[in-house]
């Protein structure tokens, strides 16, 4: 989880080839509308997001049926994790990728093909509530490094 920009779908793709588990990117499953918003700089607001948490919450709980998944998603408020969560009806490890804006802003600069507008950075970072309970890893490090981090982590916690 984290802000657009900040490697979720890099970092979970990596995650997932080295843990052999699937891997799924959240903006994927985007109705249209959504995407039309944020491919004009119109940033989502909680109507266009919860059907979006709601369907992602049924595939997590299919996904966990199969073995489990990682899944890439911004999920930036608290209220959209506890969703995700208590909908889907299975055990999260949340892992937060946290970068600086200056840092995510540069990255989205060199960013190209996204429907995502680099100019929602600022409402990305106004939504975010920094979850509690997170595997926190800092994004200022080299993608390999993430990952190891993060396996670490996960096989030192559970």
């Amino acid at each position: 989880m984290g802000v657009s920009g900040c490697g979720k779908t890099l970092i979970g793709k990596k995650l997932s080839g080295k843990i052999n588990v699937p891997f799924y990117d959240a903006d994927d499953f985007h109705p249209k509308a959504n995407i039309e918003k944020m491919k004009n700089g119109i940033p989502l607001d909680d109507d266009d997001r919860w059907p979006w948490l709601e369907s992602l919450a049924d595939h997590m709980k299919e996904w966990e049926g199969q073995g489990g998944a990682i899944l890439a998603c911004s999920a930036l408020k608290k209220s959209y994790r506890e969703l995700l969560t208590n909908h889907s009806g299975v055990s999260v490890q949340y892992i937060y990728l946290k970068g600086s804006k200056s840092l995510i802003a540069s990255r989205l600069e060199k960013r190209h093909g996204h429907f995502f507008d680099e100019s929602l950075l600022d409402s990305q970072f106004q939504a975010l509530e920094e979850p509690e309970r997170a595997l926190v890893v800092e994004i200022n490090q080299a993608p390999d490094e993430i990952v190891s981090e993060i396996i670490s982590s996960i096989s030192t916690t559970g």
